[in-house]
């Protein structure tokens, strides 16, 4: 399969322990981008070409930076449980090097059977270098994921070169109608890029205010996010609650009613490897994901990501009619 030949709506079967061990390097990356142990259970299966991964946002050096990746696509809603990485719960989407997969025309198959001596092999190869052994000491010492691994894997992209937004139409990315959409957002935000006067989320306070009552608010439970204005009021002039950032993608949400995901305790923060240990007021909503339709550096970025939520810009409803408690 040549290079770049996938495209959105394609189906592919996950190669064998043995031939993606072919693909990697000493330190079980291919290109820098790492073959992760929680990708190991999916050898041999079928999946969809949700997008091709040719054009990420930068979430390691500049949120107003994109990056171009080769030869990668992103498969279903396949995310990362942290499992071999201390228990991360940023729920990331994994990135597929082409390389990986093979082209086939259904998904109606069985799981290709492994041979465990060539998935022993695979693990060996990976799994020590889920770690930067050479830097710190003990739970210091940082950890190796595809995400802090990204600015290695691609090169950076001009934020006014058009070309890059015009693959994402060629490549099945988007469609017509979303792309002109977001072009004519490009149009209208760049200049205020360029001037420094995005209209991104901030608040009246120069320090946060007390924090309210916990919701306590358990997978599975229904909240409904409050209005922008109502969470601005949280805010510092900085756009901050106790450090965490209300992201102007996260403004769309506001007014709906979601079904909370998960809790999120702790993270490995992407620029150092460092595991990050967040307050015990933050969750994650269920399709409450960055749409990189609303803000540079991320116009038609195909992650995802999960953004994390404090509770004070949320209040509990009973379901998903949005009946309060």
């Amino acid at each position: 399969m040549r290079e770049g030949a996938l495209r959105r709506g394609d189906l592919v079967e996950l190669r064998s322990a043995s031939e993606i061990l072919a693909t990697l390097d000493s330190e079980g990356a291919r290109g820098a981008m790492p073959f992760m142990p929680e990708m190991i259970q999916y050898l041999g299966r079928r999946f969809t070409v949700s997008a091709r991964a040719d054009k990420i946002c930068d979430t390691i050096g500049s949120t107003l930076q994109s990056r171009q990746m080769t030869s990668t696509v992103l498969l279903d809603d396949l995310r990362c449980d942290g499992s071999a990485h201390g228990g991360c719960q940023a729920d990331c989407r994994f990135y597929w090097n082409e390389a990986w997969l093979t082209k086939v025309d259904t998904l109606a198959a069985p799981t290709v059977s492994q041979d465990p001596t060539h998935v022993d092999a695979l693990r060996a190869r990976i799994e020590p270098n889920v770690r930067a052994p050479t830097q710190g000491k003990g739970e210091d010492v940082p950890w190796k994921c595809q995400v802090t691994e990204a600015n290695k894997a691609s090169v950076p992209l001009s934020t006014t070169d058009p070309r890059p937004y015009f693959n994402e139409l060629r490549s099945g990315n988007v469609g017509p109608l979303m792309f002109a959409k977001v072009m004519a957002r490009v149009a209208y935000m760049q200049p205020l890029h360029h001037f420094k006067m995005l209209p991104w989320p901030k608040g009246p306070n120069e320090k946060t205010p007390p924090r309210p009552a916990a919701l306590n608010l358990k997978p599975g439970e229904w909240a409904r996010v409050k209005s922008r204005e109502a969470i601005e009021a949280t805010l510092t002039t900085k756009g901050n609650n106790r450090g965490l950032h209300f992201d102007v993608e996260m403004a769309q949400f506001c007014g709906q009613v979601m079904q909370v995901r998960g809790r999120v305790t702790q993270i490995i923060e992407e620029h150092t490897g460092r595991m990050l240990r967040l307050a015990d007021d933050c969750v994650k909503l269920e399709g409450a994901v960055c749409s990189g339709h609303s803000s540079t550096g991320r116009f038609f970025c195909p992650r995802k990501i999960y953004p994390y939520w404090r509770e004070a810009w949320l209040e509990r409803v009973n379901g998903p009619s949005g009946t309060g408690t």
